[in-house]
């Protein structure tokens, strides 16, 4: 009986210690804040979807 709850507790520990692990990566991978700057178009598709856009808020 108290080698289930050792083992639980161990486990349990251990899943904590690993989901939190996963979240402190993801916090330095992700970035804080976005990049300002004039981003040039990469296709038609996204000059298009830009001059759209730009008519649009006139």
């Amino acid at each position: 009986m108290m080698n289930d709850f050792k083992l639980k507790l161990v486990l349990s520990l251990l899943g904590g210690i690993i989901f939190s692990f996963i979240f402190i990566l993801l916090a330095f991978a992700l970035p804080l804040q976005k990049e300002e700057g004039v981003l040039k178009p990469k296709s038609q598709l996204d000059a298009i979807s830009k001059a759209v856009q730009d008519r649009l808020e006139r």
